[in-house]
């Protein structure tokens, strides 16, 4: 079996590719993200489930991801991607440090696919661009120390729930109402 990250990569790649290296498609179809939500829900639900998971001896240095709507609306596009993808950064880091300290098998299989996921992502939001722009600035998002697992997942899910699905939102309202046809004539689909 193929891991749950792979699908969700080829998905997002699939639908840059058939956007000429846009997101439109992927951003427009809200149910995809409402997707991602719900696997982040399933993830945190069943890493609660795992017994006896251990407390992190080095402890998770996870993002704040918490965030004020109005300051958020207010940011451009592209200042929303760089915070995402810092924040993103810092969680797939912090993923990666935990499951070398997690060896119980459920737990180390809930990190695996969060991993996936959280990796997935980062690349989707490396591969959007806008004209112009620095590239990647340095990053410092806010952040926390946690020893239990499960913050883990409670943060990523927070992250996809609030400042992805938003960022998604917005962009929506930028390319879905320009017409999603990727520059084919409506014209041609017939009278």
């Amino acid at each position: 079996p193929s891991p749950p990250g792979l699908l969700l990569l080829t998905s997002f790649l699939l639908h840059i590719e058939e956007g000429h290296a846009s997101p439109t498609r992927l951003v427009c179809d809200n149910r995809l993200i409402q997707k991602y939500i719900g696997e982040a829900k399933d993830m945190e639900k069943r890493a609660g489930q795992c017994h006896a998971l251990p407390a992190l001896s080095c402890p998770a240095v996870l993002p704040l991801v918490d965030f004020r709507l109005q300051q958020w609306k207010s940011k451009s596009n592209e200042t929303k991607r760089q915070e995402i993808l810092c924040d993103l950064a810092l969680l797939v880091g912090a993923v990666a440090r935990a499951q070398r300290q997690v060896t119980q098998e459920c737990g180390a299989m809930q990190l695996s696919q969060l991993y996936h996921h959280a990796s997935s992502f980062l690349l989707l939001l490396q591969t959007f661009s806008w004209e112009a722009g620095p590239s990647e600035p340095g990053c410092s998002p806010r952040s926390m120390e946690q020893t239990h697992v499960t913050s883990i997942f409670l943060t990523y899910r927070q992250l996809v729930q609030g400042k992805l699905r938003f960022f998604f939102h917005d962009l929506a309202k930028d390319l879905c109402n320009q017409g999603q046809g990727g520059g084919r004539n409506p014209q041609c689909g017939g009278r």
